[in-house]
């Protein structure tokens, strides 16, 4: 059975693309990716050739990789997107990125959404000064997410921001390191999702089902 470290990384390879799912590894030379980059597996290193429906089926579980989430959760997401006034795909897409685990991550507060998702559950965070404990609630404009009082002197989180003040953050969120807190200033746009993936092929997916 792999374990969860083995399992995140080979996600990796099957995309072969960085779903940074192991956090500073990621961005070392010791990331499998760099090491093979192709599809784990004995024909890995087959070329085969991904057309029409497959094409749409990888982007669709690139993304859903990328940001921790089951079939079910993501296909909520794509649905309440898809009811909103826009285009779907990019109204997904910031969706996604105010999930607060998201959140938590991307301002260096945790070392992966994975680890992320463990520190919420187990209530280390609070928004506007009340406890959130749930991975996939949406930030909102002017929320300010934070350590509750009691995490806020936990020794290894203060390591993790400290070792993340240099950490680039995404221009529709503010942090403020010493306070241990963040501020979200604006909706995330589609420039701000850094990850290659081609969301009008999602769209095409689920228009299907």
């Amino acid at each position: 059975m792999l374990t969860q470290r083995e399992h995140t990384c080979r996600y990796c390879r099957v995309e072969r693309t960085k779903l940074f799912l192991k956090g500073h590894k990621c961005l070392t030379d010791k990331c499998p990716v760099e090491k093979k980059p192709y599809p784990p597996g004995e024909h890995g290193r087959r070329r085969r050739r991904i057309l029409g429906y497959g094409i749409q089926l990888r982007e669709k579980q690139k993304i859903k990789r990328y940001y921790g989430m089951t079939e079910k959760q993501f296909l909520l997401f794509f649905k309440r997107a898809d009811r909103k006034k826009g285009v779907t795909g990019e109204i997904l897409l910031s969706m996604l990125e105010r999930r607060l685990d998201n959140v938590v991550y991307i301002t260096g507060f945790s070392h992966s959404r994975f680890h992320a998702r463990q520190l919420i559950t187990h209530g280390h965070f609070c928004i506007n000064g009340k406890k959130a404990t749930i991975p996939s609630m949406l930030v909102d404009k002017e929320d300010v997410v934070s350590f509750i009082e009691k995490s806020d002197k936990h020794e290894e989180l203060n390591a993790i921001v400290e070792s993340n003040k240099k950490k680039k953050i995404p221009s529709w969120l503010e942090v403020n390191f010493d306070e241990k807190n963040s501020k979200v200033l604006s909706y995330p746009t589609r420039e701000d999702v850094t990850i290659p993936v081609e969301e009008h092929l999602i769209v095409e997916l689920y228009s299907k089902v």
